[in-house]
């Protein structure tokens, strides 16, 4: 399932990447590599928060739908 549908608390795994090349070392560069834990902090205005690597990153719907992850 992709990121953009995980409510706010919760936390998963990521599973994979999908997307271009550049999209995903952009990605990887952020910390989003499959195998890392994610955790949804709060979504608004099509935003979304999520916490990886013990940092806060913002982004948009459509890169956390590029962001496929599992139940833990």
């Amino acid at each position: 399932m992709p990121l953009s549908m995980i409510l706010p608390g919760e936390e998963r795994v990521i599973e994979r990447i999908s997307g271009k090349d550049d999209t995903k070392r952009f990605l990887n560069s952020l910390g989003f590599v499959e195998g890392n834990d994610v955790t949804v902090v709060s979504k608004a205005a099509g935003n979304i928060i999520v916490g990886v690597l013990d940092a806060r990153i913002a982004i948009g719907r459509k890169m956390a739908n590029k962001i496929i992850v599992a139940e833990k």
